[in-house]
């Protein structure tokens, strides 16, 4: 399958990443092998496989009791930040005010 340059701006810009000139042509053929290859998996005859939600058909939640117990005092849980203001750990921001 053919991936032109434009989708692959398209999903770069959805993933928030900017690419070179040289890797819009490289993950577009990459991008196209990779939906060639989902294409081959969905001529498989799956009629007579029943669905699941997991790989591990026998795998069991396993549930606890929830008890209470003290955590740590936030001096403890901020000690090895490299910045906090308060009680409160201190981050870059990611999301712009509007």
């Amino acid at each position: 399958m053919k991936i032109d340059k434009e989708i692959v701006r398209r999903v770069a810009l959805l993933s928030r990443l900017s690419l070179a000139e040289d890797e819009i042509s490289e993950y577009g053929s990459q991008l196209g092998a990779i939906l060639e290859y989902i294409s081959k998996l969905n001529e498989i005859d799956t009629r007579d496989v029943p669905p699941t939600s997991h790989t591990l058909a026998t795998l069991k939640n396993v549930y606890r009791k929830d008890i209470l117990k003290p955590s740590l005092k936030a001096e403890e849980a901020l000690k090895n930040a490299p910045s906090s203001e308060g009680d409160f750990f201190k981050v870059p921001q990611i999301i712009e005010k509007r």
